[in-house]
Formats: C-alpha cells, structure tokens, sequence
C-alpha cells in the first residue's frame, strides 16, 4: 500500500471522520464502520485533504482533463481543495466547478458556481463516500445540460466496497453504466489492513471483535 494512503487512513481517525461503533446508512444499513467528511473543519484539514484527493486524481486520471467538479454541498469544499493541490503539487490548472441546489436568477445566474463548463470540456466528478450510487445519478444530467462534456471518471475517499442497487459495488456499477472510471484514495479493505490488531497513538482500533463485526457486514452487504 502506498505511503500516502497508510498516511490518509491515520488522518481520517485522526480527525474523527472515520468511526467505528453502531451506525445507519443513508441507505437504511446497520454498519460497524461510518466515513462522515463533515468532520473536516478547518484550514489545515482542508489543505491535508486536498493533497491526500490531488495523489489519487492523479494517480487514476493524471492531468488531462479541463474541470473538478464537486456536487453540492459536501463536493462544493472538495473541489475547491484538491484544485489548489493540483495546482502546488502537480503544476495543474484545473477549473473547479459545483451546482447549486437552487437555480440562482439575479447576480451569477445558473445552477453552476465557480467555472463554467463549455462544449469539449473532459470532467472529474469528486465525491465524499458514494454507497449506493444515488448521487451520481443526480449529477450526471447537470453536467450533460452543459453542452456536450466528456465525463472521464469519479473519486471518493473512501469505497466502502458494498453492493450498490445490484450485486457490484457502487464504484463499479457506475463505472459499468457511465463507462468512466470511477476510483477512491482507500478501500476499507486496505483500511482494515493498515489498522487490524496495529497500535496507533497506543490503542488497537480494529481488533478481532470490531473485525469480525466487519466480517460479518461483509458477508451481508459485501459486492459480489
């Protein structure tokens, strides 16, 4: 596993976004595991995030794409974040771009903030956590009603790896409708690996009780 994703799974525990215990899904599903990026909230965070987002971008997709763009409202920081650490780290001036829940009539009008999309223009679509895929389906038709733009893949932080509305996971299913790519910084795969039974800050967070929990959820919701 690379550095900067053992780096990224410290941060996310670090700052609170990856829990473990008894929560509910978006989607209805008791989980042992919960990702909520809204526990990013500050500067340095934001910055850190950023880089962990601009590694993986570019590690799927390179540079070769025109737009980030971060569906409202958890994409509208993302975006923002991992176009300025394209920029620092990779020398990549990439537009940002997210929509509006409501059509703005008077100043900036439109349901886009940030750059506009234009015919031609080859997009990556950034996300938080995408379980079921719902999202996507909401975004897709903004960005088509742009003009004719090329849609070239998704990245989340984490993918959960669970079936979506079929047998694959949610990754993969929007892979195969969409024909994009579609990738995360982790997997919870590599998450369990980097944290079963391993110190961190002097306490095991995964151990064999909290794994078998994992297990289990697996075994119910795992894709296919």
């Amino acid at each position: 596993m690379e550095r900067y994703k053992q780096e990224f799974i410290e941060f996310m525990v670090d700052c609170g976004v990856l829990r473990f215990g008894d929560f509910v899904t978006k989607s209805g599903r008791k989980t042992p595991f919960f990702v909520n990026t809204g526990f990013y909230r500050n500067g340095a965070q934001l910055r850190r995030l950023g880089e962990y987002y601009a590694k993986a971008i570019h590690d799927a997709f390179g540079t070769e794409f025109d737009v980030l763009f971060g569906p409202a409202y958890k994409g509208i920081p993302l975006s923002v974040a991992a176009s300025m650490a394209l920029s620092e780290h990779f020398g990549a001036e990439i537009r940002y771009c997210s929509n509006r829940k409501e059509i703005k009539d008077h100043g900036d009008k439109g349901i886009l903030l940030g750059s506009p999309v234009a015919d031609g223009d080859k997009i990556v679509i950034i996300e938080d956590v995408t379980t079921a895929g719902t999202s996507i389906e909401e975004t897709m038709p903004i960005l088509k009603a742009q003009g004719n733009v090329d849609v070239v893949g998704l990245v989340v932080s984490v993918d959960r790896m669970e079936r979506g509305q079929g047998e694959k996971s949610a990754l993969a299913q929007i892979q195969e409708t969409y024909g994009m790519k579609a990738t995360a910084i982790v997997t919870m795969k590599e998450v369990v690996e980097h944290l079963y039974n391993r110190p961190y800050n002097g306490k095991i967070i995964i151990d064999d009780t909290l794994k078998s929990a994992i297990d289990a959820y697996y075994e119910q919701y795992g894709a296919k």
